[in-house]
């Protein structure tokens, strides 16, 4: 059931209220970073696979510790973490400015504090997919706030980059780093002011690799879960990934700049918004457990569209119905999980989520370089838009085949238990 009035209704709880807005300016600054660094690295290297070399450098440590930082999340103060991980992440972007600034800034040195902010991220990421349940306790708008948190992502996507192209090509790469570095000091402002409602049922301090060890059994008992962690992996290494090689397509295929690859992500950014507000007015979870297999559809169908293009108007034209197949995916199935795992195996499950998606996009990140380099950017296009095709076709077969919600669902559309094998 789609019930449009209710988007914006995780507002009315205080703490969401809170980082929701330090959010949005904060994600904002992240997108700009992203946009510059890709920048900076085509432009000292001129290399594809230079490009994926970073991507695959800032995303190892979530294929290397997200699992073990899910049990850390589970173990520990999420509020504390977001609050530890958020000051690094600011001082990260604060070395980036000072080196690009001063004249230092190489490829080694970009990719080793993007390395850095990976393992930020992957300590933080955990903690916050499972914090949003203690800012919105009512359950009723759980699955609101995961797809308006996706939504402010999105949001950021479109504005970020814009800013960050043309703050690129007026003053360069340097002070967009600066910028993203104060941004961070609005969410940092926004935790420490909050009052988290919810008591955390927290894991006893003990054995990590045992507890570990005791997410992954409950994901793989469970079909439901196990099924949504085997395609987010298959498509962030093989559909996702695409954003990689933007600034080739940016530069070699439309013959642009950096204001045109802030253009690119930009309508990737509206049609990932536009999924993630479909997301938000969708009261059920079993509604969207049934319409999964559309999301690597219109995937592939704007994949295939973009490969084509050697015009930027067309190519920004098929950008957002990719966005919005990649983000109704992701969060449909972020979703669908919140709903279905226990809160004492929220951070594990959550960071074996994260890790299907983040710690899979390192080996996406070099195979689509890889690609772009050998055979040029359209052709990697065309394999992202064959593999998404290819999900589609087995999540439309799954989704017949499992039910995770049972025959009956209850009114709110939210209280479930987990399927019985």
């Amino acid at each position: 059931m789609i019930r449009p009035g209710f988007v914006f209704r995780v507002l009315r709880h205080r703490n969401y209220r809170l980082y929701f807005s330090g959010q949005i300016v904060s994600m904002t600054g992240t997108w700009m970073q992203r946009v510059a660094e890709g920048w900076l690295v085509y432009r000292l290297t001129g290399s594809a696979l230079a490009l994926g070399t970073v991507r695959f450098a800032g995303q190892l440590p979530s294929l290397l510790l997200m699992p073990v930082t899910g049990v850390f999340a589970d173990q520990r103060n999420r509020h504390r973490i977001l609050i530890a991980t958020q000051a690094g992440a600011m001082l990260q972007a604060a070395l980036l400015c000072v080196l690009v600034l001063t004249g230092f800034a190489t490829v080694e040195l970009v990719a080793l504090l993007a390395f850095a902010g990976g393992v930020l991220f992957a300590v933080e990421a955990p903690a916050r997919q499972s914090f949003v349940v203690q800012m919105v306790p009512d359950r009723e708008d759980l699955s609101n706030a995961i797809a308006l948190n996706s939504a402010l992502f999105n949001t950021a996507r479109i504005a970020g980059p814009s800013l960050a192209g043309l703050i690129v090509a007026a003053l360069g790469e340097g002070p967009v780093f600066g910028l993203n570095s104060i941004s961070y000091l609005a969410v940092i402002y926004a935790l420490l002011v909050m009052k988290p409602g919810v008591q955390e049922t927290r894991l006893p301090r003990g054995n990590v690799m045992g507890s570990l060890g005791q997410g992954v059994a409950y994901s793989m008992k469970v079909p439901a879960v196990r099924v949504l962690l085997a395609a987010l992996a298959f498509q962030s290494i093989f559909s996702f990934n695409f954003i990689t090689i933007m600034p080739v397509f940016a530069r070699e295929v439309f013959g642009g700049d950096a204001r045109t690859l802030g253009f690119l992500l930009a309508a990737v950014g509206m049609g990932a918004i536009a999924g993630a507000v479909f997301v938000s007015s969708t009261t059920s979870p079993k509604t969207l457990w049934r319409w999964l297999p559309l999301s690597p559809a219109m995937l592939s169908a704007g994949l295939g569209a973009f490969s084509l293009s050697r015009a930027l108007v067309s190519g920004l034209a098929a950008l957002p119905l990719a966005g919005f197949g990649m983000i109704t995916f992701m969060t449909s199935c972020n979703t669908i999980l919140q709903h279905l795992v226990p809160d004492d195996m929220r951070g594990r499950v959550m960071s074996l989520y994260t890790f299907s998606v983040m710690g899979a996009m390192p080996l996406g990140s070099l195979l689509w370089g890889a690609l772009a380099e050998a055979w040029g950017a359209p052709a990697a296009s065309w394999s992202g838009c064959a593999a998404a095709a290819l999900a589609c076709a087995v999540m439309a077969r799954v989704a017949r085949v499992i039910e995770p919600f049972g025959a009956e669902e209850p009114a709110g559309g939210t209280t479930f238990a987990p399927p019985q094998e």
